[in-house]
């Protein structure tokens, strides 16, 4: 007999004690749910494993990479191109890490079909919990990531993040999620039948790191776009980002040589108003996603 969490059909028992019935109903809806989390968790933790395996730094190097870049743009907008920004870094660092869980969800999950091509092939399980692990993967470096990033940030005396406005980080976060969960499903479907897409993928990816406000700041953007700048926040990841500026950034300050702030708004209401937009379209996107990944999932196994 199959273990509970492996069975396909709902069970009820009825047994008898003291002459009353008691009904005992495995719900299958719950054993299949506590399967997927289970095959989530599994294929995240082999993930980190074999990233990380016979390093010396391990997980360490996870917070590497965006230090590295914190340092290289700091220097190339701050110092040589002079982009007017005051504590450029941090601002960088800001939009940098949201981008780079949404950018680095994607382009793992557009593999992760290919990439697990044996299991897919051999062993029957949720294949939604591929591309779920490619962005809880990515998740995890987020978390880690920002928490070291408020450390130096205090560590170096800037503590204009210290705040309520930090509470804004979370549904930044969540809406960026939904938006990577929901592209994920969709290139990781596509790249399944059509190889090309990862480089498509790529191209966008670098296309969207200067799209999105991340080393200017979006104040620029109202100036150049005029009566234009509301398609701007078509761009989910537009919201997400300014939202993160101004709960990690968090200075009122002018761009030097400027009467322009860096910040558009410090009121909440703005970014929350431009979250909701994000978050209606993220949810499409998720919607559509999920959709083809479903229907596309039927042939994974000869396509691969």
């Amino acid at each position: 007999m199959a273990p509970p969490a492996l069975r396909t059909r709902s069970v009820a028992t009825t047994l008898e004690r003291n002459g009353n019935l008691t009904l005992v109903v495995v719900d299958r809806a719950r054993a299949q749910n506590r399967l997927r989390w289970e095959l989530l968790s599994g294929i995240i933790r082999k993930d980190l494993q074999v990233k990380y395996q016979g390093s010396v730094l391990g997980f360490l190097w996870s917070l590497a990479n965006p230090l590295v870049l914190l340092v290289v743009y700091s220097f190339v907008f701050g110092v040589v191109l002079k982009s007017g920004i005051p504590h450029f870094g941090y601002y960088l660092m800001a939009g940098l890490l949201i981008w780079n869980f949404f950018s680095g969800s994607v382009q793992t999950a557009c593999g992760c079909v290919i990439g697990n091509a044996g299991l897919v092939q051999k062993v029957p399980f949720p294949l939604t919990v591929l591309p779920l692990a490619a962005v809880g993967f990515n998740l995890i470096h987020l978390v880690l990531q920002l928490g070291t990033m408020m450390v130096v940030m205090a560590a170096t005396g800037y503590t204009a993040m210290i705040g309520p406005g930090l509470i804004l980080i979370f549904p930044a976060v969540a809406v960026a999620g939904v938006l990577a969960v929901g592209v994920s499903f969709l290139v990781a479907a596509l790249n399944v039948r059509y190889k090309d897409t990862t480089h498509i993928v790529e191209i966008l990816l670098m296309a969207g790191f200067w799209v999105n406000p991340i080393v200017y700041a979006i104040v620029q953007v109202y100036h150049e776009l005029g009566g234009w700048a509301w398609l701007y926040w078509v761009n989910p990841m537009a919201s997400v980002v300014v939202t993160m500026q101004r709960a990690i950034y968090a200075a009122d300050v002018p761009i030097n040589g400027s009467t322009d702030k860096v910040l558009v708004s410090t009121q909440w209401s703005f970014y929350l108003e431009h979250l909701a937009l994000g978050a209606a379209i993220s949810a499409a996107i998720f919607a559509l996603g999920f959709a083809v990944y479903k229907r596309m999932s039927a042939d994974f196994a000869e396509n691969i």
